[in-house]
């Protein structure tokens, strides 16, 4: 049985998802992969959905903003480096310390984008 791995963010709109992508992408033979963020956003990140999708081939239209509770308990929780405070009591497998690249240039979203892409492959490799 696989292990489940959220990647989590405070609105879940942006990194997390990013995260979420990769990971369904590159460690689907190892883990199931979620994200949740401690606030539930409207919307994902339209830069986000942007560039995933012309960069990287990924489409995530169809993911969505999630609470902790439409995901449930996993294996290994992973913070993007916003000081998430959750309203459920877990540890932090690890915290990869991300810049939220909202608002910034293309080759800033870029450049954080290939940290969470390198670091969801250091994972399969792990």
């Amino acid at each position: 049985m696989k292990k489940k791995i959220a990647f989590v963010c405070v609105h879940n709109s942006c990194r997390s998802q990013i995260a979420e992508a990769f990971g369904k992408k590159y460690l689907s033979d190892f883990y199931e992969c979620y994200s949740f963020g401690s606030e539930r956003q409207r919307e994902i990140n339209k830069d986000a959905l942007r560039i995933m999708k012309s960069k990287y081939g990924i489409d995530m239209k169809n993911q969505y903003s999630k609470l902790f509770e439409d995901v449930g308990a996993c294996d290994y929780y992973i913070s993007m480096g916003c000081n998430v405070s959750c309203p459920v009591e877990f540890e932090f497998s690890d915290n990869w310390q991300l810049d939220d690249p909202s608002g910034k240039s293309d080759e800033e979203f870029i450049r954080i984008i290939e940290q969470i892409k390198n670091n969801i492959i250091k994972l399969r490799e792990d």
